[in-house]
């Protein structure tokens, strides 16, 4: 579904990414950790044609290397950013319906269904997105990208500061994005949750992906723990 290969990203003079390799297959959950500065965050906003870069991201084995944002969107890929950029003047159903696609059919959501699986939001559905909580709007955040039936979603540092309850609400939501058939990049912090997930984890450091592997491999090998993501 997605291959990057020897990607490398710049910000101004400032080389980020250097030489990048990942893949990411139909219906898995792929887990990017490491220290943060590691470079993550760039590598999501490289695949979305925010940051200069070269090198290969291919999708579906189209070419997205100078492609605009708005165009890769259409493509089938959704990105949920750090940060919960939610549209706080609007209320959560309104948040939701941007969020859909207008192609004419019926995806593998609904409004109706999340109001329904994330009672909070469901008891303030008219209430504006800005009177939530930190976890409510994250919780928003993720259902308007999946509004839009992306059969790829970027996930950047979902559970930062979250209370245990909503990251296992999360962590169950990505799990049934990825039984429907969508494919999930996770870029996230707690190693736990990636590990509990995820198909496959890749370690970045230094702007390279340092290891690639199993959840058993990685809790095998020490020497990979130790240097990139031990504090």
């Amino acid at each position: 579904m997605l291959e990057i290969s020897d990607l490398h990203a710049f910000y101004d003079k400032s080389h980020v990414l250097h030489g990048v390799n990942l893949t990411v297959n139909d219906g898995e959950i792929v887990s990017l950790v490491g220290r943060n500065g590691a470079g993550r965050s760039t590598l999501a906003k490289a695949i979305f044609g925010l940051v200069q870069c070269r090198g290969s991201i291919r999708y579906r084995g189209m070419q997205l290397v100078g492609k605009p944002p708005h165009f890769i969107a259409r493509q089938g890929l959704a990105m949920v950013p750090e940060g919960r950029e939610i549209f706080p003047d609007l209320t959560v159903r309104e948040n939701l319906m941007l969020g859909q696609k207008n192609s004419g059919r019926q995806g593998r959501w609904s409004i109706k269904e999340f109001l329904e699986m994330f009672p909070n939001l469901g008891e303030r559905a008219d209430v504006p997105g800005g009177a939530l909580s930190g976890g409510e709007q994250q919780m928003l955040t993720m259902c308007r990208a999946l509004m839009g039936d992306p059969d790829l979603i970027i996930i950047d540092e979902p559970n930062e500061g979250l209370a245990p309850r909503i990251v296992a609400q999360l962590s169950d939501l990505m799990l049934d994005i990825a039984r429907r058939g969508g494919a999930i990049l996770l870029i996230e912090q707690k190693l736990a949750v990636a590990m509990r997930i995820s198909q496959r984890i890749n370690v970045m450091g230094h702007g390279r992906i340092v290891f690639c592997g199993t959840h058993a491999e990685l809790v095998a090998d020490d020497s990979i723990r130790t240097t990139w993501l031990s504090v």
